[in-house]
């Protein structure tokens, strides 16, 4: 959903975490202590530029968890950094961390909802978990500091210490990726364990990058003082601008699958459009119901895909409606699809999805059998733009559901049914 804040549950817990974290700043004497060193206000308000900033470029692709790795570098290096060139010992506490980090998120994140900027407030607010659970850690539980006290001193040699940073960074990247994947899991009733493995591995890699940055900031500040920040930072700048490469590259790659996907259209099997409005209504459902970023991909690939097989038909179907076609030859259109995208030998993750899409749900339900949640939300999104043929009037929206619950719990997952249900009143409402 592009140039839009996502709907998702507990949208307004990074909004809650910034006025309290802001609360806690302005009530306590570290927040006056700060105000009071200027040097410090100045190191903290170079940190707090680069995390609104960081947000602004926020990333994001198919099959990647959204991520804003400046932002997220800057922060680890702001609460880890201790002392500035001539042993002068940087003077805030945790709560001034949190509330700086908090507001300039917020910040970062209004300037993007207000340029439609596709923004999630669940992605936002598991970086701020990750952010308090670095400081927390570090400052209150390593290095004994109260909102009254000074900073304690580290004792460690310095390789002891960086790896101890680095831990405490990994840790807190595990906590962001658990926190996301409990809300988003536990709203869409999938398994969370599931959902996490998900989201940890597709974040994995740019994770690792962005706590050895952190690390690096903090440990360079004593020498470097504040120029350690734009320093260390440029290999990330430089991963981001390779990043959004590789981005282009996979959108040039999708424009190739729906180019493919079009042949059904071409040939006359098909109405003009229908796989990518399948693909497109199937992604929606996905999200709505939890998908990690990378199940999301293999369904808009597989949705986009999952009508390839008409082409060996030797009578097109009318109007090239499977979901009234007879089951033996719904089977025999999936068999030649997954055979189809087999032949391609790279979309695996597709074909599994595309194996299942016309399995009746109550295989499920009476048998056990396991059938991919992307499997039944095509099946369900396929029936849906069969059913209304592509039209949105309101009486073609409600004749499709009509049918659709004529075979609710036997053919359709009520869960995918429900999901579809919010998703076009949601369209509506917009």
């Amino acid at each position: 959903m592009n140039g839009a804040l996502r709907r998702e549950p507990l949208a307004g817990a990074f909004g809650v975490l910034c006025l309290i974290t802001s609360v806690l700043v302005a009530v306590n004497s570290d927040g006056i202590r700060v105000l009071s060193d200027g040097l410090t206000v100045w190191f903290v308000a170079a940190f707090a530029v680069t995390i609104v900033v960081g947000e602004w470029f926020h990333i994001s692709a198919p099959g990647f968890r959204g991520a804003a790795p400046i932002a997220m570098a800057a922060a680890f290096g702001l609460a880890l950094a201790t002392e500035l060139p001539g042993g002068i010992q940087l003077s805030y506490g945790a709560p001034s961390v949190l509330a700086v980090t908090a507001v300039s998120m917020a910040l970062g994140t209004t300037v993007r909802v207000a340029a439609r900027r596709d923004t999630s407030l669940v992605d936002t607010a598991g970086r701020f978990v990750a952010i308090a659970v670095v400081t927390l850690v570090y400052r209150c539980a390593v290095m004994a500091q109260t909102p009254a006290s000074p900073l304690g001193m580290m004792t460690a040699v310095p390789w002891q210490q960086a790896v101890l940073l680095l831990a405490i960074c990994l840790v807190a990247l595990v906590a962001d990726a658990l926190f996301t994947s409990v809300v988003r899991g536990l709203s869409a009733g999938v398994n969370v364990g599931r959902t996490f493995v998900a989201e940890f591995r597709s974040s994995f890699a740019l994770s690792a990058a962005v706590a050895v940055t952190g690390v690096l900031i903090a440990l360079a500040a004593p020498p470097l003082g504040i120029a350690a920040l734009p320093l260390f930072l440029i290999p990330l700048v430089l991963t981001l601008f390779a990043f959004r490469r590789y981005v282009s590259i996979r959108a040039t790659y999708l424009q190739s699958i729906r180019t493919l996907s079009r042949l059904t259209d071409a040939a006359g099997y098909t109405p003009a459009g229908h796989s990518e409005r399948v693909a497109e209504l199937a992604v929606r459902l996905g999200r709505e119901l939890g998908l990690s970023e990378r199940e999301l991909l293999d369904l808009e690939y597989a949705a986009l895909l999952h009508d390839i097989g008409q082409v060996a038909l030797v009578e097109p179907i009318p109007g090239g409606a499977t979901v009234l076609a007879a089951p033996a030859d719904q089977r025999r259109i999936e068999a030649d699809t997954v055979a189809i995208v087999r032949e391609t030998g790279v979309f695996e993750g597709a074909a599994q999805i595309l194996e299942h899409q016309t399995t009746p749900y109550r295989q499920v339900r009476e048998l056990g059998e396991e059938i991919p949640l992307s499997s039944r939300i095509i099946k369900v999104a396929n029936a849906y733009e069969d059913l209304t043929a592509g039209a949105r009037t309101l009486r073609a929206r409600e004749a499709a559901i009509e049918r659709i619950y004529l075979g609710l719990g036997y053919e359709y997952d009520p869960r995918v049914v429900d999901a579809l249900l919010k998703s076009l009143d949601d369209a509506i409402a917009v």
